[in-house]
C-alpha cells in the first residue's frame, strides 16, 4: 500500500487514520487491542486520539490514550506508529483551554498515559478563543524543543484564527501547523470547501477529515426512524435523514453496487479522490467494519462515480 507523506514533515502514513475515540467507550481494552492489531497487520500505521477521549464516559477522559499506551508498550511497536493526540478540549473538569499553562501540563499527562517520550503530531483540538495565538504557539515551541512533540496541527480553529496563527508563527519564528483536521464528508461539504480549502492550499497543509462517515450515516445503516436505536451513535445522525441525505445514500448504493463494495468504502474513496485529502479519520468497532476501511485506498472511483456522488451531495 502506498504511503503518503505528511507535508512539511518526515512522516509517512498509510491513507487511513484510525480514530481512537472508541477506545474505552464502545470498545473495552481487549477489543481495542484486537482492532489495533488488525489495523496495523493490514499495513496501516496512523492512530489518532485526544487527551479527553472519552470524557463523556467518566467526566475527564484519558481512557483512549491509556489503552493505546498499553497496547504500544505490549507490542513494542511505538516506532512503527505515527501517533497523534490533542489538547484544548473541554471536560466536566475544565472548559476549552489552549493557554501555555494548560498545554505544558497536558502534554506531560498525555505522554505518561501513552507511555512514550514523544508525540508525532499534537493538535490544537478546540480553540478557547481567548488565548493569544502567540502564547499557544510559544508553548508548542517549548515542547518541540524539549523533544516531547515533533509537529503541530490544528482542528476546530476558525479560518481567522488559523490564519492569525500562521502570521504569528512567521513573525515570531514559532512553529507552524503542518496539518488540518476538519469536519468533512459527503454530508458536510460547504464548511471545508468554502472556508478551509483555500487556506490548505495557501499554507500547504495535509488534511485529515474527522467524521469521514458522518457519524456512521454514510455506511447506509440508518435509513428509517427505527434505525436510530441500532447503536450508541444513532441519535447523532438523525439530522442527516433529509431529502439530500436520501439522495446521497442512493448515490452510494449505486456506486457501491457497481464496484461490488460497501457504501462506507465508497464514501472514504470519495474523500481520498480529493487531492487535498491525505488520510480520512475513521473508527471501527468490528472486523467487518475494518474491512470496509481497508478497501477504501484500493477503490479508484471514475469520473462518472465522482459526478454521481458530487451531484447528490451538493
Amino acid at each position: 500500500m502506498e504511503k503518503r507523506k505528511i507535508k512539511n514533515t518526515d512522516l509517512t502514513v498509510a491513507p487511513v487514520n484510525f480514530g481512537g475515540n472508541v477506545f474505552g467507550w464502545t470498545l473495552d481494552e481487549k477489543q481495542s487491542f484486537d482492532i489495533l492489531d488488525r489495523f496495523t497487520a493490514a499495513g496501516f500505521n496512523f492512530v489518532d486520539t485526544a487527551d479527553t477521549y472519552s470524557w463523556w464516559v467518566n467526566g475527564k477522559g484519558g481512557q483512549s490514550e491509556e489503552i493505546i499506551g498499553k497496547w504500544m508498550k505490549n507490542r513494542s511497536n511505538r516506532n512503527d506508529i505515527v501517533l497523534a493526540t490533542k489538547v484544548g478540549s473541554e471536560t466536566k473538569e475544565h472548559g476549552f483551554d489552549i493557554s501555555k499553562k494548560h498545554i505544558l501540563q497536558s502534554v506531560d499527562e498525555s505522554l505518561q498515559r501513552l507511555q512514550t517520550d514523544h508525540i508525532d503530531i499534537y493538535y490544537t483540538h478546540f480553540d478557547d478563543n481567548v488565548t493569544p495565538v502567540e502564547e499557544t504557539l510559544s508553548a508548542y515551541d517549548e515542547i518541540i524543543k524539549a523533544g516531547k512533540v515533533r509537529y503541530i496541527a490544528a482542528s476546530n480553529l476558525s479560518p481567522e484564527r488559523l490564519r492569525a496563527s500562521f502570521d504569528a508563527a512567521e513573525k515570531n519564528n514559532l512553529p507552524k501547523y503542518v496539518a488540518l483536521q476538519p469536519h468533512y464528508n459527503l454530508m458536510e461539504r460547504e464548511g471545508f470547501e468554502k472556508n478551509y480549502a483555500p487556506l490548505v492550499k495557501e499554507f500547504d497543509l495535509s488534511v485529515f477529515p474527522y467524521w469521514s462517515l458522518a457519524a456512521g450515516f454514510l455506511t447506509g445503516k440508518y435509513r428509517e426512524e427505527a434505525d436510530f436505536t441500532k447503536s450508541p451513535r444513532g441519535e447523532g445522525v438523525r439530522k442527516y435523514l433529509t431529502p439530500k441525505g436520501r439522495d446521497v445514500l442512493k448515490a452510494l448504493d449505486q456506486v457501491s453496487e457497481k464496484h461490488h463494495t460497501q457504501q462506507s468504502t465508497v464514501a472514504l474513496a470519495w474523500l481520498l479522490a480529493n487531492p487535498l485529502i491525505t488520510a480520512p479519520i475513521v473508527s471501527a468497532t468490528s472486523a467487518a467494519q475494518l474491512d470496509t476501511l481497508f478497501n477504501a485506498p484500493k477503490l479508484v472511483l471514475d469520473q462518472e462515480d465522482l459526478d454521481c456522488l458530487n451531484k447528490a451531495s451538493h
